[in-house]
């Protein structure tokens, strides 16, 4: 199986301004979407895929594999757009997302999409799920690792916390967890609707190998791959502090942001200030190079 691409921090920030340019594009043609989240995580999706990730698009279904599950599954527009760069299929799917039949639905579907690997988006199971494949990768020997993103709003649900006693149990040093933690939800304030914190310690308690990042700073991110112990037998959880609707600046850190649909001349507002991003991000590129 191919290494994974191995970009550098400049790289990897590059390749997300270009996800976040693709979120649009989908909202375009869907009219409506997770928007909030979607920016939160997607610095985190594509690091994971340009990065961290054992993956091959053209062997999708490779034995040997890493996984990646987003547990968060109403933020698949962040999945969507860094597999399309990614080259597991073409970008021209995302015009279709949100339209009857799509492969590319309101969450992720294994079924009809290649590089998902579980239907997601009923809260609070990836992490029972990414818990088992981590210890059916152990038991079949395949050196598998396996990667989920979880939303902080999501961590009430009760069998979250089964999967991480079950993780910790089973000694599963091949699992890694990051929390979303953005700090809203769809009904206001995670703190107000049902407060978790501090989710770090709550881990910990579990017996988790746990660290804190900012999950929008691609070097933090990358510090987190780095640190992974191949030899590691506890799992670990990264609490990733995000911004919500990170990248466009009318929306980060509003309620309002988390289901958006947009007037033509949002989503051109929108492009504009993203586009002016991307070319920031290939200026740094190019110095980094040079």
């Amino acid at each position: 199986m191919p290494d994974e691409r191995g970009l550098d921090a400049s790289g990897l920030r590059v390749e997300a301004a270009h996800a976040r340019l693709l979120v649009l594009r989908m909202l375009r043609a869907g009219g409506s979407g997770h928007l909030g989240g979607v920016l939160s995580c997607i610095d985190i999706v594509t690091a994971l895929y340009f990065r961290a990730l054992r993956v091959d698009p053209t062997h999708p279904e490779a034995p040997t594999r890493d996984r990646f599950l987003l547990s968060a599954g109403h933020k698949a527009m962040a999945q969507y757009a860094v597999l399309a760069r990614r080259g597991f299929f073409p970008e021209s799917w995302l015009d279709s997302y949100g339209g009857l039949g799509s492969r590319l639905a309101g969450h992720p579907d294994m079924h009809k999409l290649p590089g998902v690997e579980a239907n997601t988006g009923a809260l609070g199971h990836g992490l029972s799920i990414a818990a088992g494949m981590a210890l059916g990768a152990r038991l079949a020997t395949t050196g598998a690792r396996v990667f989920t993103i979880l939303g902080d709003g999501e961590l009430p649900e009760g069998a979250n916390w089964e999967g991480a006693s079950i993780a910790a149990h089973h000694r599963l040093g091949n699992l890694v967890a990051f929390v979303d933690v953005n700090d809203l939800q769809i009904s206001g304030p995670t703190r107000e609707v049902m407060g978790m914190e501090p989710i770090d310690d709550k881990f910990r308690s579990f017996g988790w190998n746990v660290t804190t990042i900012d999950g929008n700073d691609m070097a933090q991110i990358l510090d987190v791959f780095d640190g992974l112990n191949p030899a590691a037998t506890v799992p670990t959880a990264v609490v990733a502090r995000t911004v919500k609707a990170k990248g466009i600046s009318t929306l980060e850190n509003t309620v309002a942001s988390h289901y958006w649909k947009p007037s033509e001349a949002e989503l051109d507002a929108a492009e504009e200030e993203l586009r002016a991003t991307l070319d920031a991000a290939r200026r740094e590129s190019l110095a980094v190079v040079r």
